[in-house]
């Protein structure tokens, strides 16, 4: 028999329910994203790749009906141009209805080098919650360990990796993802994870003396914590979206054909737990523009 699926919170006013109303809102910032980046693919300009994903992703968002606030970006203000850290965008409902406030977490173009490169696995990528449904990460590493639902508490970050992949795939056929990498990319990670029911660990990997200084400016007074997906990706409404910028194993490139563009998304929410792959076709503007469906 068929289960049945989460019902729909019904809102009273816009943005009470920020899943239902603005997932597809940040379906096009990360699909116009995507586009604007695949444009320089192969082309071996890695910052001309983030540059025009960047514009483009907050160009978009300026359209999306929302106070939003970035949370996690591409850095400090001194340091990004755009999409700094605690950079105030978004626009009003014409109509004059109030807008929620939301925190955003980006990363423009994960893959950089993939992109200017034409190698497989670029993405545009965001979260999004209520406000203060994310974590502020300082930019440093971080040591993670993400497994499915299957497995949660069965992994431990300080176990030995034999351990920890014993208990992930015995019996259960579910792989674990476990290394170091970068902590604003992990409290993304972290919102999808939630929205898909895993499991997920991680420490900040605190190892200068400047990194030191900044978790303390931050109110972080534990550097040992092990953080975990509700940690770090703490909301009770929560939007990840992602797009596919060169082919990759979940999701295909941007395909660009004579009269558009074709792009694949994922897009996922927690509270209404939805889990929606998305093929989007972009067409050129003009008369003749013919539409073919095979």
């Amino acid at each position: 028999m068929p289960t049945e699926g989460r019902p729909e919170p019904h809102a009273k006013n816009f943005g009470e329910n920020i899943e239902s109303d603005l997932a597809l809102e940040f379906l096009r910032v990360v699909e116009n994203a995507a586009i604007e980046s695949a444009r320089t693919m192969g082309q071996g300009d890695r910052p001309l790749s983030d540059q025009v994903a960047t514009e483009s992703m907050r160009k978009t968002m300026d359209t999306v009906p929302m106070h939003g606030t970035i949370v996690i970006g591409e850095g400090e203000r001194d340091e990004a141009p755009m999409l700094y850290i605690g950079e105030q965008l978004g626009g009003p409902y014409l109509d004059g209805r109030a807008v929620p406030h939301v925190d955003i977490a980006v990363d423009p173009l994960e893959g950089t080098n993939l992109c200017a490169t034409g190698a497989p696995g670029a993405i545009t990528v965001l979260a999004a919650s209520e406000k203060g449904g994310l974590l502020h990460a300082p930019d440093c590493y971080m040591e993670k360990i993400v497994v499915g639902p299957s497995c949660k508490n069965a992994v431990d970050l300080d176990a030995p990796v034999s351990v920890n992949l014993a208990a992930a795939v015995m019996g259960t056929g579910v792989h674990a993802v476990m290394g170091s990498g970068g902590a604003p990319e992990g409290v993304i990670t972290a919102a999808a994870i939630r929205c898909l029911n895993g499991y997920m660990q991680g420490r900040l990997v605190i190892d200068k003396p400047e990194l030191e200084e900044r978790i303390a400016k931050m109110g972080i007074k534990d550097k040992k914590k092990i953080y975990e997906a509700e940690d770090l990706a703490p909301g009770k409404q929560m939007i990840f979206a992602a797009t596919g910028v060169t082919e990759g194993a979940l999701l295909k490139g941007v395909r660009f054909f004579g009269e558009g563009t074709r792009v694949s998304s994922v897009i996922l929410t927690l509270k209404t737990g939805r889990v929606r792959f998305i093929e989007s076709i972009h067409l050129d503007k003009g008369p003749d523009v013919k539409v073919r469906f095979s």
